[in-house]
């Protein structure tokens, strides 16, 4: 089962505390995987599918909670995955369905008699703060999804119209957050990519098993990255040290071979002779075994000189 599938598990079961909060989750599932469906005479009936069977049980146990009204559930077999489930449930009595949709706010007030639509989310439906974590769950319970943390962060909610996901969007983000939108082919996309705010999202919505998973993920993670930077550090200095150790030989080498080491000071012998005796030592340990001993920037100075005598050889005999 994936992470996602998990998290809606865990949400399908928290407890229904109240009348305001379950009716906000409700108009957002309706919006997200509900559907009207027209059977003659200016009836209809409020439909929902779904594949998850713990979001079935989700909104049938709502729909009885605020309307103890029947709800016909259908179960149909996949015909694409040939392993999947589809739940339908239906609302098929007209007044029970017509009550659904004005509670929910999917007729306007001017449009009961002509039917017409709103796409946008009522105010009256997210008044309080915990309706608005209600209406944000019930939304990805019904058009969300959530990636493999192990993988990638990234959360998401696909919605039908512009207005929709305007909407929850700015409900989303009056808690903190810094969801977008974006439209995907006829779709349009809420989404954080944030590990953060998704666990604070997670938070929002009621989803602390999965937020404590996530957390973990993130930990080790981080744990990881912050090994391979150091490693990648250590890395990189030892290369750049053995590159230094390599150069300086080859100069004091073509020292020796053009006009001799005996020729130099005695401070730049000293430290001729200790660097190609000690070919892996750092600057900090040739300068320990110079008598006396020298710090890092003292040996760095007589090796820079060394460098520039060999720099000057070969321009003299032309050959750079």
């Amino acid at each position: 089962m994936s992470f996602s599938s998990k998290t809606k598990n865990e949400l399908s079961r928290m407890k229904i505390e109240n009348h305001c909060c379950a009716s906000a989750e409700l108009s957002a599932l309706v919006r997200m995987s509900g559907a009207i469906q027209f059977t003659g005479l200016g009836k209809f009936s409020v439909k929902f599918t779904t594949e998850n069977a713990a979001i079935a049980r989700r909104i049938f146990t709502l729909l009885k909670v605020l309307y103890n009204t029947h709800t016909e559930v259908m179960v149909r077999r996949n015909r694409q995955l040939k392993k999947n489930n589809n739940y339908l449930m239906i609302v098929d009595d007209h007044k029970n369905a017509e009550k659904i949709l004005n509670d929910t706010g999917i007729f306007t007030e001017e449009g009961k008699s002509t039917l017409k639509i709103n796409y946008k989310v009522p105010t009256d439906v997210i008044k309080t703060r915990c309706c608005k974590r209600s209406y944000i769950r019930g939304a990805f319970l019904g058009g969300g999804s959530l990636s493999d943390p192990e993988k990638t962060y990234h959360l998401e909610f696909v919605t039908h119209t512009l207005e929709h996901g305007e909407n929850l969007r700015d409900i989303i983000n009056s808690f903190d957050l810094t969801s977008k939108i974006v439209e995907r082919k006829d779709k349009f996309i809420v989404y954080i990519k944030e590990g953060e705010q998704i666990v604070d999202l997670l938070n929002i919505i009621g989803a602390h098993s999965a937020l404590l998973k996530l957390e973990n993920i993130r930990v080790l993670k981080e744990v990881r990255n912050n090994i391979n930077r150091i490693v990648n550090c250590e890395t990189a200095n030892l290369s750049k040290t053995i590159n230094a150790a390599i150069r300086q030989i080859r100069n004091i080498k073509y020292i020796d071979e053009v006009m001799g080491l005996e020729e130099l000071p005695d401070n730049l012998q000293e430290i001729a002779n200790v660097r190609v005796l000690n070919k892996e030592s750092s600057l900090k340990e040739l300068g320990e075994k110079l008598n006396p001993p020298v710090g890092k920037s003292g040996v760095n100075h007589r090796l820079r000189k060394l460098e520039k005598i060999a720099e000057d050889l070969k321009r003299e005999r032309g050959e750079i």
